[in-house]
C-alpha cells in the first residue's frame, strides 16, 4: 500500500480520502481549517499535517482536491508547497477542477523534479465521492496514469487517460459546459 499525503478535504475530498484509508493506504491529510484535518484523523486513522510540504515527506503520491488555480498553486508551488519535498519519482494528482493553463504548468514544474503529474478533475458530484463511484478524466503521461491508476481506484468507477497534460481539465470544462446546456434546455 503507499503512503499518500491527501490535501484538501470538503465535501469530494474527506470521502475520496477515506476510501484510501478504507483501501489500506497510509494517510496524511491537510486541510485548510486544521480543525477538520484533525477530526479526519479521528474518525478514520492517519495523521494530519498543517503544511503540504511536510506531508509530502516520503510520500509515494500526493493528491490534491482543493478550490482553485491559485489554491492548487499555494499547495504544490507555494512556500510550503508539496513539490519542494517531493522525492524524484513520486506521483502528484490533482482532483481539483483548475484551468488547463495550470494543469500543463504542474506538468512542466513536476518533470523538471522528476514527478509523474497527472491532472484527473473528476466528475459524479458528493454522492459519488461517498460512494467511490467518480469518473475521472486524465491529462498526462501514459506512465503517469498508469502508475495513479491503483490509487484512484478507491474512489472511482471510471477513469478515462484523456491525453497529454491539461487534457483532463479540458475534458471536464466540456463536460460542464454540455451540462450546463442540457440543465439551461431543460429549463
Amino acid at each position: 500500500m503507499a503512503r499518500i499525503a491527501f490535501i484538501g478535504l470538503g465535501i469530494m475530498g474527506a470521502p475520496m480520502a477515506r476510501h484510501l484509508a478504507a483501501a489500506g493506504h497510509e494517510l496524511t491529510v491537510v486541510n485548510r481549517t486544521p480543525a477538520k484535518a484533525q477530526a479526519w484523523v479521528e474518525a478514520h486513522g492517519g495523521r494530519m499535517s498543517t503544511h503540504p510540504q511536510e506531508a509530502a515527506e516520503g510520500a509515494d503520491a500526493v493528491i490534491t482536491c482543493v478550490g482553485t488555480d491559485d489554491d492548487v498553486a499555494q499547495v504544490t508551488l507555494g512556500r510550503d508547497g508539496a513539490f519542494r519535498s517531493m522525492a524524484k519519482g513520486a506521483l502528484f494528482i490533482d482532483h481539483s477542477t483548475i484551468s488547463a493553463r495550470l494543469a500543463r504548468q504542474l506538468s512542466v514544474e513536476g518533470d523538471s523534479r522528476g514527478l509523474l503529474v497527472v491532472d484527473a478533475p473528476v466528475t459524479g458530484s458528493q454522492p459519488g465521492a461517498e460512494a467511490g463511484t467518480l469518473t475521472i478524466m486524465c491529462g498526462g503521461r501514459k506512465r503517469a496514469v498508469e502508475a495513479a491508476t491503483p490509487i484512484m481506484q478507491a474512489y472511482s468507477r471510471r477513469i478515462v487517460h484523456i491525453g497529454g497534460a491539461g487534457t483532463g481539465q479540458t475534458a471536464k470544462m466540456a463536460n460542464q459546459i454540455a451540462l450546463a446546456a442540457v440543465v439551461e434546455g431543460v429549463a
